[in-house]
């Protein structure tokens, strides 16, 4: 699936609008994907949540703690197509 994501725009509330490559775009609540511990424990403050950036190279979002989010979920999200697994993947590479 993977489709760059080429804007972002932090929201109120842990939202992000975001556009994809195709066109999609939409608002994602971040709050509903992740908890805040860990490597995004950060982003629950919301000043800090709203210096999202753009990693062209990747084609995601990522903060300068170093936390980033997938884009394919975030595509799903955004399309209301379900949340890719990769359970499998390990077994499908073999």
């Amino acid at each position: 699936m993977l489709k760059d994501i080429i804007e972002v725009i932090a929201q109120d509330n842990h939202q992000l609008y975001l556009k994809f490559e195709d066109g999609q775009a939409g608002i994602v609540d971040v709050k509903q994907l992740i908890e805040f511990t860990g490597i995004f424990a950060p982003l629950e403050d919301l000043e800090y949540f709203r210096t999202v950036k753009l990693n062209d190279e990747w084609g995601t979002i990522h903060w300068d703690s170093g936390a980033d989010l997938d884009p394919d979920v975030l595509y799903a999200v955004v399309t209301k197509q379900p949340i890719p697994t990769y359970r499998n993947y390990e077994k499908s590479c073999s």
